[in-house]
């Protein structure tokens, strides 16, 4: 009797919680936290690189270190929200929570706002995929260009003159060519080659990303259309209960269907 109780209870548990949400934020707080974390090394490494390499101080990249943690912070906080309305919106918490008709327009304008807030977020996140895409495109040429025998051999110089319209106007030539050993090995191995490894992880980390916005929309729609239908559900629940009060012998014919219409909304 006691198992199947503890049984029951799980069962009972287990039918509040919205599947689809949890498992989009798993990925997205994943994606986030490899990106922040591959970025800010990146963003190190690179400052590290025009400081002792090029001999150029790039302060804004420290601004930009503090942005990835906002992001992280904000993303994370945004996925523990929408987990919420998803909680709020599956099985039998959303027969209690949405039962009044001011509740069901709360929860129908929550997640409209989050629809809306997803869809800004997704292209802010395909413009940085596309930036890390560019990004690692051009350390892969900084990679290959390191990997040039003469170069390995120190016989040539690794030559940026050609870009110089990439520099600050009073940078010398000197400071745009990557001579000596001590140079190269700077440049090659310990920014180049640790910065591309750390950008490739940030441009997979955020194509995950990517997937649980377009995740985290789907369950908001789905979650947006068992709200709304919640109304017609319990309108016709109280019309089966007034049946039912008018003719008590009756065979309660509809009670099945709208006992099973519970289970299938774990969004």
């Amino acid at each position: 009797m006691e198992f199947s109780c503890l049984g029951n209870l799980c069962n009972e548990c287990m039918a509040r919680v919205p599947y689809a949400t949890l498992i989009a934020t798993i990925m997205c707080c994943l994606g986030v936290g490899i990106f922040c974390g591959t970025m800010y090394r990146g963003a190190t490494l690179c400052a590290l690189m025009m400081d002792q390499v090029f001999h150029l101080h790039l302060g804004w990249l420290e601004a930009v270190q503090l942005i990835f943690a906002s992001v992280g912070a904000c993303m994370a906080a945004l996925g523990f929200m929408i987990l919420c309305v998803g909680c709020l919106a599956t099985g039998a918490t959303r027969h209690k929570v949405y039962r009044a008709w001011r509740s069901r327009v709360g929860g129908r304008i929550s997640c409209a706002v989050f629809m809306t807030i997803i869809y800004i977020l997704q292209i802010g996140w395909l413009l940085i995929f596309s930036f890390l895409i560019i990004t690692t495109l051009i350390f892969t040429i900084f990679w290959n260009l390191c990997s040039k025998p003469r170069v390995q051999s120190l016989d040539d110089c690794i030559d940026f003159t050609q870009f110089n319209f990439m520099f600050p106007n009073n940078t010398r030539v000197q400071d745009m060519q990557v001579c000596g050993p001590q140079e190269v090995k700077l440049f090659c191995k310990d920014f180049v080659e640790k910065a591309e490894v750390m950008f490739i992880l940030a441009t997979a980390a955020s194509m995950l990303v990517i997937l649980s916005l377009i995740h985290y929309l789907m369950c908001l729609s789905a979650n947006y259309a068992h709200i709304r239908d919640h109304e017609k559900f319990q309108e016709l629940q109280e019309l089966q209960y007034l049946q039912d009060a008018t003719d008590p012998d009756s065979p309660q014919p509809g009670m099945g269907t709208l006992s099973s219409h519970r289970g299938k909304d774990r969004f």
